[in-house]
This record gives C-alpha cells, sequence and structure tokens, in this order.
C-alpha cells in the first residue's frame, strides 16, 4: 500500500492539541464584522473542540 498523503487544507485549519484533541477556529468572526454586536463577536473568540466521527475524520486526513 502506497502512503497517503495529508490533506494541505485541513493541515492548515486544524490543530492538534497535546492529548490530542481536535481544535478549531469559531466560524464567521473574519468579515462582516460591523453589523455583529459585540457580545456575538465576543462569543467567536477562542478554540471549539470536535469530538466523534468529526474528530476522527480529521485524525485520518492529518494521518494521525
Amino acid at each position: 500500500m502506497p502512503k497517503l498523503k495529508t490533506h494541505s487544507g485541513t493541515k492548515d485549519r486544524v490543530k492538534l492539541s497535546k492529548n490530542g484533541k481536535v481544535q478549531t477556529r469559531h466560524s464567521h468572526r473574519s468579515h462582516f464584522l460591523q453589523k455583529k454586536s459585540g457580545s456575538r463577536k465576543r462569543t467567536f473568540e477562542g478554540t471549539d473542540t470536535l469530538v466523534g466521527k468529526q474528530a476522527k475524520t480529521i485524525k485520518t486526513q492529518l494521518g494521525v
């Protein structure tokens, strides 16, 4: 079997934590920020942790 290449788009958008959890950024934080309230924008800060089938799929794409 040949080696599988990692998915470059996923590699740029996702980070694995030290314990192997999949962390991503919140969506809706990149543009059109003028019409969003401050409290709404603050909820987009930080990272999301993916679990279950999504996390398994992403780890497969990263070759982990």
